[in-house]
């Protein structure tokens, strides 16, 4: 299912949800809708599914308007499958019933899988894992499980679009690794498009095809992952997706000399987004900087305020001319050292 949104905005009284949104979801694309609490993510998922209404502009599926002011297709009739933060399973079915339910009371199942529904019931439950849990009850799994059967739910009825509402947040660490391996797994074998709400960037990178970064009710940025990461184009995306230090400077052209340099360092722009060149700022991941005892190598001086041990790597928090930098590395120094900070991959001689 194609998804076209064009003009899109949404207000509760006078708070402004959404903003004038456009954007396209191509036919089995996976797309992360990306950004803190409050910025319309949320929103923007239930317009889709058919709970609001838009204010003003339209939502089209597969070239037929779905929502406009004044009009909007009931969620039964829009042929997608929810997945919620909570489970909402219910008590009184069993596994196997759960997933019956969509096949038997979705109005837009194909009529081929009302006809074969045992046989789709068990190949929805093999493809979550959960062939041999058909006669258990929710209170009887674990929160892995519940999360599967909720999942299981949402594409039994061979959903076009499947809308994923932070999913994963009541999950602890491991089984959120587990869960997204399943999830992509399951759009392989599915082909359905996916609309991922989450602001957990690490969610976002690692399954989506494309990630929308809201913020405030508007997009901020749309791209691959690694175009997010790598190449973010504002300063909000470079803090809240590549958690980037925001070094002041000076720019001449594809230049840049950082604040607290002896006049010598010099850093590489070419890929840098021209905000960050109008505003005098150089983006930073905490990767990027390589740190080194004072005159062994050629950067900013620092001094080091904080340390936290993170099995592969440290985490420091450095004090430079330009404030407190954010830095990532292998090797070990001590709280109060000197440090010199370059860059890897970006300096110029």
């Amino acid at each position: 299912m194609s998804i076209q949104l064009t003009g899109v905005s949404k207000a509760f009284g006078k708070f402004q949800a959404i903003e004038s949104l456009s954007l396209s979801i191509q036919s089995g694309e996976f797309v992360a809708i990306l950004g803190p609490s409050g910025c319309g993510k949320t929103t923007l998922l239930r317009m889709l599914a058919g709970f609001e209404q838009p204010t003003t502009g339209e939502i089209a599926m597969n070239g037929t308007v779905v929502a406009k002011p004044g009009f909007s297709l009931p969620p039964e009739k829009r042929r997608i499958g929810m997945v919620f933060q909570a489970f909402a399973l219910w008590p009184h079915m069993n596994v196997a019933e759960h997933v019956r339910f969509p096949i038997r009371h979705h109005k837009e199942t194909p009529a081929r899988v009302r006809a074969n529904e045992q046989e789709r019931i068990a190949g929805v439950l093999q493809m979550v894992g959960l062939s041999q849990h058909g006669t258990r009850m929710p209170h009887e799994l674990s929160g892995g499980q519940k999360q599967r059967v909720a999942i299981a739910r949402a594409i039994a009825a061979e959903p076009s679009l499947l809308l994923m509402d932070e999913p994963l947040s009541s999950l602890d660490a491991m089984l959120r690794m587990e869960m997204r391996r399943e999830i992509q797994a399951i759009h392989r074998q599915t082909g359905t498009a996916i609309v991922y709400v989450t602001h957990d960037q690490g969610e976002a990178l690692a399954m989506a095809d494309r990630i929308v970064v809201m913020k405030d009710g508007r997009i901020e940025q749309i791209g691959t992952p690694q175009d997010i990461y790598l190449r973010p184009q504002t300063e909000f995306v470079a803090r809240f997706v590549s958690k980037a230090n925001l070094v002041r400077g000076r720019w001449e052209r594809n230049h840049f000399t950082p604040i607290g340099g002896d006049g010598t360092v010099r850093w590489n722009g070419e890929r840098v987004a021209d905000y960050f060149k109008e505003a005098g700022m150089y983006p930073v991941r905490p990767d990027q900087f390589q740190l080194g005892a004072p005159g062994r190598a050629r950067g900013l001086r620092g001094e080091v305020r904080n340390v936290q041990f993170q099995g592969k790597e440290f985490h420091y928090h450095v004090h430079c001319a330009d404030g407190l930098l954010e830095i990532s590395s292998p090797l070990q120094f001590q709280l109060n050292d000197e440090v010199s900070m370059t860059l890897a991959g970006g300096e110029e001689d």
